[in-house]
């Protein structure tokens, strides 16, 4: 690789690498000390459907993509291997595999967070009165002590994004896992522990407290693994790696991958990773991620918050004694939606949609649902178009899911003003949906709040290249990095929330509609093995009710 002019004598230049293994993606970017991109690359992410509702991904298959385009984007920027200061890897949550701890032979493909396997057992536990004797502990537990560690646990409900219910279906249902856990040889890894396992040859078996906090198994409390939930879903305690700082010198990649050792200086949750990216480091900051799924989160400092009503506690990063926490909000189908609509032509290309929604007045009274809801854990719900009439055109469908998705942003934040106790100082967002401008300022109106949007979209990356930036010494602390920040548009209200107020409660009213559905599942093709795609909703039909 070609290495870039240097005057005499002088010491190469240093960069650091962020790496975002998202859903979709895997993207590569090389950054200089004023933050800015020097080379990049990136590469799809292919899912497996072997079943209706299940979602994989080739471990060898993503291992090769991640060093592919770290290599490649450090060829791109020009530099060599040794000139890179840190390595930072931020990656989807929740998704995971298992393998033997002697062998490092994985017994499955990765588990998407996308994945519904673990559906009827998410919905047998939480209708059980197992779960009704726990919510009513905790309640009492949560009144006597007042203390919000009980108050979570007092509601809680399980979900088919979190990790422990289909971890606890790999148990029942994987049997080499299964002996291999009773021998004390299994590994439980999500996407960063098996990357940093496979970088350092299995030399280093750990994850990273945002990692850890966002699996449904780890206490953010008090920052363990939750032994009591372990036993009542049947998971040994033995299989878990150690956590360490999100920031922090994790090993070193073996010198065999990519000709140098590239020093591993952080890991990091994907949305925790976004937030460090836009700088949303003091209490009240927000961030609005809209990528294949769209996340509220809001920095809440060193106190947790919990909501009835789908909020949820997060370590968002420790750097040594600094625990800074965070509240979640999450809503399912944003980029998904969109990039379904692409694959059944509503539109050619991404660009169009912003045009094609503002080219018709309104949606002329047709609403789209996406399939999952915000505050609503029913993996059955059925994506649905309403109100459709003989007069409805393309541009008027494009713009029903666009604005979908600006209800839903007015929903999660409504929730999170009414039960976050931290006044919100600021709003940023992020993800390539955040690209579209008629979803953020139809969202800035809704919410009637200014919404910054950067200059760089890839925050995930960014806020990896930062937290292994600063374990490195290439940038000295957090006001360094905040001068770095550059903002590409600011939307304000442009338009009074009530004025929306009409086509909202239409949407309101369809969404209800849509949780009465009833859905019919098709078998797959005989011999194929394979289930229709996820665009192509599920392998569904949908009965009288939902008409699409």
């Amino acid at each position: 690789m070609p290495c870039e002019q240097q005057e005499s004598g002088a010491p190469p230049a240093r960069y650091v690498v962020g790496v975002d293994v998202g859903s979709t993606v895997v993207k590569c970017h090389v950054y200089d000390r004023a933050a800015t991109v020097r080379g990049s690359s990136c590469r799809k992410v292919e899912s497996i459907y072997p079943r209706p509702g299940w979602v994989e991904l080739d471990p060898e298959v993503l291992w090769s993509q991640f060093v592919g385009v770290i290599k490649e984007a450090v060829q791109v920027a020009g530099l060599h291997m040794r000139q890179i200061a840190g390595l930072g890897i931020s990656t989807q949550r929740g998704t995971f595999i298992t393998w033997h701890k002697r062998t490092g032979k994985p017994f499955h493909n990765f588990i998407s967070w996308q994945d519904s396997r673990s559906a009827e057992l998410v919905n047998s536990w939480n209708k059980s009165l197992l779960l009704k004797v726990v919510h009513v502990i905790f309640t009492i537990l949560h009144f006597l002590t007042g203390n919000d560690r009980y108050l979570a646990a007092s509601f809680l409900t399980f979900s088919t994004q979190q990790a422990s219910m289909k971890l606890s279906w790999v148990f029942k249902n994987i049997h080499e896992a299964e002996e291999a856990a009773k021998k004390n040889n299994c590994c439980f890894g999500t996407v960063d522990t098996w990357l940093l396992y496979r970088l350092t040859k299995g030399s280093v078996y750990a994850t990273d407290y945002s990692n850890a906090s966002a699996t449904g198994i780890f206490e953010p409390y008090t920052k363990c693994w939750n032994p009591t939930l372990c036993s009542l879903l049947s998971i040994p305690t033995s299989i878990y790696p150690s956590v360490r700082d999100t920031s922090f010198n994790f090993g070193s990649a073996d010198a065999e991958i990519f000709g140098a050792p590239i020093p591993i200086m952080a890991m990091v949750a994907d949305q925790q990773s976004a937030m460090f990216g836009e700088c949303c480091f003091h209490p009240g900051d927000a961030k609005l991620t809209m990528g294949t799924g769209g996340f509220w989160n809001v920095n809440t400092g060193e106190r947790l918050f919990a909501s009835q009503r789908g909020l949820y506690p997060l370590i968002g990063w420790k750097i040594g004694e600094e625990v800074v926490y965070l509240t979640e909000g999450c809503m399912s189908d944003v980029g998904t939606a969109i990039k379904w609509a692409q694959d059944i032509n509503l539109f050619t290309s991404v660009d169009e949609t912003e045009k094609m929604a503002r080219s018709v007045v309104d949606s002329q009274g047709v609403c789209f649902v996406p399939g999952f809801q915000v505050s609503v854990n029913d993996p059955y719900l059925c994506a649905s178009f309403m109100g459709l009439k003989p007069s409805t055109t393309r541009n008027h469908l494009v713009r029903a899911i666009l604005e979908s998705v600006a209800f839903r942003n007015k929903q999660l934040y409504d929730i999170i003003v009414k039960d976050v106790r931290v006044p919100l100082q600021s709003i940023r967002a992020d993800g390539g949906v955040s690209n579209n401008s008629f979803v953020m300022q139809m969202t800035s109106d809704l919410i009637n709040k200014k919404i910054e949007k950067p200059a760089n979209a890839d925050m995930s990356s960014l806020g990896a290249a930062f937290l292994a930036g600063l374990a490195s010494g290439f940038w000295s602390d957090k006001e360094q990095l905040k001068k770095l920040r550059r903002i590409e548009a600011v939307f304000e209200p442009q338009k009074d929330p009530e004025e929306y107020r009409p086509a909202m409660d239409t949407w309101l009213q369809a969404m209800k509609r849509s949780l009465r559905c009833k859905i019919l599942q098709l078998p797959s093709f005989p011999g194929s093995g394979h289930s229709t795609e996820p665009h192509q909703l599920n392998s569904s039909i949908v009965e009288k009710g939902c008409s699409f």
